[in-house]
Formats: C-alpha cells, structure tokens, sequence
C-alpha cells in the first residue's frame, strides 16, 4: 500500500453535526482529521455519535489548542485551503505531483478560514465551483467533494472500488431478492 496519506484540517469549527458527517467521510476515505480548537460545541460522543453514524470511535484523528499549536506540531506541511476566495478549482490542482501527505484546511462555518492564513497559502488555496449568487456550501460537503477529487486523482488510493461487505456481485447474482437492505 501506499503511504501516501489525505489529511482534513478544521479551523474552529462550531457545529457538532458536521464534524459528525466529516468524521464519517475521513474514516470512509482513511483521512487523518486535525481539529483546530476551539469549538462551537462541546467535544464528546453524545454530541457526536449520530451525526457520524458511531463512526466517532474509528477516526484517525489529532485535535489542537489553537492555530500555533497545530503550526508547531506540522511546521514542514504544504498546506492547501479551501476558500470562496480562491481562484481556481480544487480539479485544477494536479494532487498526483505532490510528493508525500495532503493537508487541506476548511474553516469555521461563520467566517471561514482566518484571511492572514489564506493570504500566507493563497497560491495553495482553492474553491469549488457554484453560481455566482451563492454564499458557500455547507462544510461536510465541501470536505466530501475536496477529499473525492484528491483521492480520484490518486486512483482511490487504499479504498475499495467494489462492495465487499456483501459481494461485488450481490446485485448481479440475485442475492437480495426478497431481502431488504
């Protein structure tokens, strides 16, 4: 296997359901998540169990007290922002050429990412495209979107393309007839 490995970075974030659906999306993807305190929420698996279907419990993940300390922990990493103000796409970015780790940034639901932070990474930060007349779109599905788009580019790297859990062929061979799912 590859070591090759995808990192989420949250700064600040301050709703519990969508670091739930984040957490849900890293352990999907074999992500590492980074959570950059403080929160909007208090921390802890009655707030976050649901929204990451128990998922919760099998996160690879590292929190922080702030922005110095996950500087000083992570000081040698390339880091990549998603932002409105960028001005490119994520998909114009070649992921493939990048020589080790990905760490990609996402900032708070309200403000987003600090703008000395964008502006120091501004030639790493990126967008995703949408109508002009839209704000944003909702974080768990910007880290959904970014992390699929890296991954694509690495040709799923360690995930599976098939379903295992029942079979690659469960549909094929009828074995779900008068089952339900």
């Amino acid at each position: 296997m590859n070591q090759r490995k995808l990192h989420i970075v949250l700064y600040e974030t301050e709703i519990a359901q969508n670091v739930g659906a984040i957490m849900r999306t890293c352990v999907a993807t074999a992500a590492k998540l980074h959570i950059i305190e403080p929160l909007g929420f208090p921390f802890d698996e009655r707030h976050l169990s649901r929204p990451s279907a128990n998922e919760f419990k099998y996160v690879d993940m590292v929190r922080y007290d702030d922005w110095a300390h996950f500087q000083e922990l992570n000081p040698n990493v390339t880091l990549f922002c998603l932002s409105r103000y960028g001005k490119q796409p994520i998909s114009d970015y070649d992921f493939t050429k990048v020589d080790g780790d990905v760490f990609i940034m996402f900032g708070k639901e309200s403000t987003g990412i600090p703008k000395q932070i964008l502006a120091d990474n501004f030639e790493t930060t990126f967008r995703i495209p949408m109508v002009p007349e839209a704000r944003s779109i909702n974080i768990s599905n910007c880290v959904g979107i970014t992390a699929y788009e890296v991954l694509r580019q690495w040709d799923y790297l360690n995930l599976s393309k098939v379903e295992v859990q029942k079979g690659e062929n469960y549909i094929v061979e009828g074995n779900w007839k008068g089952l339900e799912d």
